[in-house]
């Protein structure tokens, strides 16, 4: 490892699983130290017990309840020490045909996939502009670059989020804030395995899938992390507003 998060201060939402995680592990490896927010309360104690205290907090959250995010973060922060970036990792998936939607399953996709995103980094702002600058990195999705069928709900939200980030970037840059997003393609964790998992045909379903990526292959979640990095340290100081597709070519394959 490099060092190249040496002395940062980092808030990671969806810490302690899929990208989450690895962005939380590969991001302590670089020697920053993490505030790991999530709401599954086992997977943060399982995670909290293979680091020191000092490189990690760990912050049980729902990134869609207003009051919760508002609490930890402003709790993460006092452990930190202020903080130098946030990344939010956190996000759910809804496949549903639009007949078939209910109308709470779409106001949960935005709530947390959207909402939740902006919630973060509306706490943490002040926080960023008191550390003098910082980075924010929010996972979107290809599927905010290129839609996918019986997605409404979940294209919608990572297309918004994709927006609202160039926004607030135009809004942060006088204070030296950076905002960027991921856009992920396919991408082995917990969730895209259950949505495998979930029909009539597993196998059949993962090679329908994989085939849609140039590099014929799904991402191993560290290959998401390793743009995440990019995006939170130095090595990309004059790039912010942009959405970067990390998708295996299938936005344009």
């Amino acid at each position: 490892m490099s060092g190249a998060l040496a002395g940062r201060r980092i808030l990671i939402t969806g810490a302690a699983k899929g990208i989450g995680l690895a962005t939380t592990e590969r991001f302590i490896g670089e020697g920053a130290r993490i505030a790991a927010l999530d709401r599954d309360e086992a997977a943060l104690v399982a995670l909290a017990g293979r680091f020191d205290r000092g490189q990690l907090h760990p912050a049980k959250a729902d990134v869609a309840d207003p009051a919760s995010v508002a609490a930890v973060v402003a709790e993460s922060a006092a452990a930190l020490g202020g903080l130098d970036g946030i990344v939010n990792a956190a996000g759910i998936d809804l496949v549903a045909a639009i007949e078939a939607m209910a109308h709470a399953d779409w106001s949960r996709v935005l709530a947390v996939n959207l909402t939740g995103p902006m919630l973060v980094m509306q706490a943490a702002y002040p926080h960023l502009k008191a550390a003098g600058g910082g980075t924010i990195v929010n996972v979107s999705s290809g599927a905010g670059l290129s839609p996918l069928k019986h997605r409404t709900a979940y294209c919608a939200s990572k297309a918004g989020l994709q927006m609202a980030s160039k926004a607030l970037a135009m809004e942060a840059a006088e204070f030296g804030i950076r905002v960027n997003t991921v856009c992920p393609g396919a991408v082995e964790t917990e969730l895209f395995r259950s949505g495998i998992d979930a029909s009539p045909d597993p196998q059949v379903a993962y090679e329908t899938v994989r085939a849609r990526y140039a590099l014929q292959r799904i991402a191993a979640p560290d290959e998401i992390a390793a743009a995440i990095l990019w995006l939170t340290s130095a090595e990309s100081s004059y790039v912010t507003g942009t959405a970067i597709a990390v998708d295996g070519g299938r936005t344009f394959h």
